[in-house]
């Protein structure tokens, strides 16, 4: 198994998470939830999405937000920032790093920015400045590494291309996105072995969706070729408005328990995520879809 023994989670619930969810969640619950994950051994947190309330009204209340919640020390807090105007709202909040985000396939960068690759850069290269200048780290998500819901199989040279552009602008750390859950650990070994030639591990993080199932699998491979960070949704929650048919993020308390019954380290309290999950359980008046959430409501009979 992989070189290391400590893996990195980096939960995404309160962003990604939240953001394709039709049942609103009060500006003092998104608090309360974040306070409750800070507490559960997670050393970061995604918070939040600084875009137009008219794109996703879900996250209508970042600035409040990114204000409301309480800082912990050992977490880093982050958000994700489509443009300048995003980035200046950010900007007036206390947080630690700040995320851009683009396509590897252009169909789905036209449909989630509403511009082509190339006439993206520039847009990113403008955002990327302000969050250095500012003492912040960028970190930057790549989408549809694995496949896109418009044109199918996407260019691994493309997403070289992307990854390139992002590290040369100043990104610190790329998170290849499987975006609608089409990736397999044959798959994932395949694109890898090309990547982790050109880039080091310790910059590279995953990030899948669990659409077929096959999201801990891909994990459990991506540990085998040397990486340590991933992203991850509490409960499975999240889904992406741009890509059709994109279901929950990989649950973050089914990652955990996988990860610590085979031996690795993530320094998060299981029992402490169970009880931030139905936290935010309890106000999406709906089961969380993770296998571990469905065991703790399960009842023996």
């Amino acid at each position: 198994m992989g070189k290391s023994k400590k893996i990195i989670i980096k939960e995404v619930g309160p962003r990604d998470g939240l953001q394709n969810e039709k049942v609103m969640i009060e500006t003092e619950d998104k608090i309360s939830w974040i306070d409750s994950l800070s507490k559960t051994g997670l050393s970061y947190i995604e918070v939040t999405s600084f875009v137009h309330p008219k794109w996703i009204p879900q996250l209508a209340d970042a600035l409040q937000v990114a204000k409301g919640f309480h800082k912990e020390e050992q977490v880093t807090y982050a958000a994700l920032v489509p443009n300048m105007k995003g980035l200046e709202t950010a900007l007036t909040t206390n947080l630690d790093e700040l995320s851009v985000f683009m396509s590897a396939s252009e169909s789905h960068n036209l449909k989630n920015i509403n511009k082509s690759i190339q006439d993206t850069f520039p847009v990113i290269n403008e955002v990327v400045n302000g969050i250095l200048e500012n003492g912040k780290t960028a970190r930057g998500y790549v989408s549809t590494v694995f496949g896109c819901p418009y044109e199918g199989k996407v260019n691994l040279e493309s997403v070289i291309s992307v990854c390139d552009t992002l590290f040369d602008q100043g990104i610190h750390e790329i998170s290849l996105g499987d975006t609608i859950g089409v990736a397999n650990p044959r798959q994932v070994e395949e694109v890898l072995s090309v990547l982790l030639k050109r880039y080091d591990a310790g910059r590279l993080a995953l990030h899948f969706h669990d659409t077929r199932g096959m999201a801990l699998a891909n994990i459990v491979k991506s540990i085998e070729m040397g990486i340590t960070i991933f992203d991850s949704s509490l409960g499975g929650l999240g889904g992406c408005p741009y890509a059709p048919g994109a279901s929950g993020n990989v649950a973050t308390d089914d990652l955990v328990h996988m990860l610590h019954e085979m031996g690795y380290e993530t320094g998060v309290d299981e029992s402490k995520l169970i009880e931030s999950a139905m936290t935010i359980q309890s106000k999406l008046l709906k089961p969380l879809n993770s296998h571990t959430m469905h065991v703790h409501s399960s009842t023996c009979k």
